[in-house]
């Protein structure tokens, strides 16, 4: 049976869960070839005057706060960023993969992050910036954990979903913890997940959409004799699919 306590001495904040998802400015005129490799490169060279040179000045100083967190948990950090097709005018997407471990008390903790970036261009510089389809993980289990996120990228105002973290070989005998949680954009550094015991296998949810269109951000944990994992999804919440 694992120990409940490790994970508030595992020194991975709750933040590291959500930092990818506030929605910051991003970055020039013309996506050509040469400047989202150069983008990628700054981030992987830790060139935080390109991108101060590339924001907004409103929002360049949030981003490289937030750009300095990331490396400062995760030193190692790689970014891959490509462009994708976006059908709304006067916007343009990137699909941005962020990927990372640290090591904490002698175990490795892996980052993998998938997410979608959509803004658009004002005098040049990136603005109005969102992050979509959010997908994170931090996970300890060296993939030994057989798992399987059932989580939907967008749903309709109001309406019922489910939520299914599914362990797929439960170990008999054996308590598995875990939770989750859905959390404001601007208040989830104040919120805690508190972990409880698992009767089934996983975790499973039926919620309800926000009434109005936005973003809902769901972060759970769980916790598994041979590891934890703990994860973000972020949900778009639509008038219409």
């Amino acid at each position: 049976m694992f120990n409940l306590n490790l994970f508030k001495n595992i020194g991975v904040p709750l933040y590291l869960l959500i930092y990818l998802i506030i929605p910051y400015s991003a970055i020039t005129q013309t996506l050509k070839v040469d400047f989202i490799r150069n983008l990628e490169n700054s981030l992987n060279a830790r060139d935080l005057e390109f991108i101060r040179n590339n924001f907004r000045n409103d929002e360049s100083q949030n981003i490289a706060k937030q750009f300095s967190k990331i490396i400062n948990d995760f030193p190692d950090s790689k970014w891959k960023i490509k462009r994708f097709k976006s059908n709304i005018p006067n916007k343009d997407i990137l699909k941005i993969k962020v990927s990372g471990e640290k090591i904490v008390n002698g175990e490795i903790h892996i980052l993998e992050s998938n997410f979608d970036y959509l803004f658009s261009i004002v005098n040049g510089k990136i603005d109005e910036g969102i992050i979509k389809n959010l997908f994170t993980t931090i996970r300890n289990d060296d993939e030994k954990i057989d798992i399987s996120f059932k989580i939907p990228d967008r749903v309709l105002t109001g309406s019922t979903y489910d939520i299914d973290i599914i362990i797929n070989k439960p170990l008999e005998e054996v308590i598995i913890a875990g939770a989750i949680k859905p959390h404001q954009v601007n208040s989830f550094f104040e919120q805690e997940i508190l972990l409880e015991p698992l009767a089934a296998g996983g975790i499973f949810k039926i919620t309800r959409a926000p009434s109005k269109p936005g973003i809902q951000i769901w972060s759970g944990i769980i916790a598994h004799p041979k590891g934890m994992i703990t994860f973000t999804k972020s949900i778009d919440i639509v008038a219409e699919i």
